[in-house]
């Protein structure tokens, strides 16, 4: 007696369900981008995807700007410098002769220290101290003193233009001057306004990081 074909339509008693229905029983009709649910989740997916999409950018730019330094995130020791607010009171222009004055270089050009502590000797202000030092500052020159020694910062100042004060705990009136790349020359003696006036405290962008007072290294 002839054996029977066997179903392949059926394993085990279950009936096996072929691609072909598969695919009818899964595509979307024709007509399924006009259903408002599936619309919506579109429009939804979209919105979503251009969010990211332009965090992404943002991310980047970001990054890019903070590399190249047009973005400044500011550190412990920046945050601690703006604490201490620029003096705001008026003070009288100091004689010379009553300023003591020490001088340090703190750029790589040799003899700059000397060469303008003779300036300031002969304009008899009374050096004590030429030397070389490093600093982080960036500008011109830092003008150092502690509360006592406001007023003699001030005549250094006048004499030191676009200058920058900053204060330290000293208890005497001395002034540290601390020359650094963008210095040239000091004002002409003949230019020297003595009339009252205002500390000139430092720019954002000049701030340092680096703790005062500044201590000298022999040279």
């Amino acid at each position: 007696m002839a054996k029977k074909p066997k179903d392949i339509t059926v394993l085990h008693g279950h009936r096996v369900v072929s691609g072909r229905e598969l695919r009818a029983t899964f595509v979307e009709p024709e007509d399924a981008g006009d259903n408002p649910v599936r619309l919506r989740r579109r429009i939804l997916h979209g919105v979503v995807l251009v969010l990211l999409v332009g965090l992404i950018i943002a991310a980047i730019i970001v990054a890019v700007a903070i590399m190249n330094g047009q973005i400044k995130i500011p550190t412990a020791e920046s945050s601690r410098s703006s604490v201490s607010a620029c003096p705001t009171a008026t003070f009288d222009y100091t004689p010379n002769d009553k300023v003591s004055l020490n001088v340090y270089n703190a750029t790589n050009r040799p003899g700059l220290a000397r060469s303008v502590a003779d300036e300031f000797l002969a304009r008899k202000f009374a050096v004590a101290d030429v030397g070389n030092t490093q600093s982080g500052y960036r500008g011109v020159a830092a003008v150092v003193s502690g509360a006592a020694g406001q007023s003699a910062a001030f005549s250094v100042q006048r004499n030191l233009p676009e200058s920058d004060y900053f204060q330290d705990g000293r208890s005497d009136g001395s002034v540290d001057v601390i020359l650094t790349g963008d210095f040239k020359e000091l004002t002409g003696p003949e230019l020297v306004d003595q009339t009252p006036g205002k500390l000139g405290c430092p720019r954002e962008s000049r701030r340092i990081v680096d703790k005062w007072p500044v201590i000298p290294k022999a040279g």
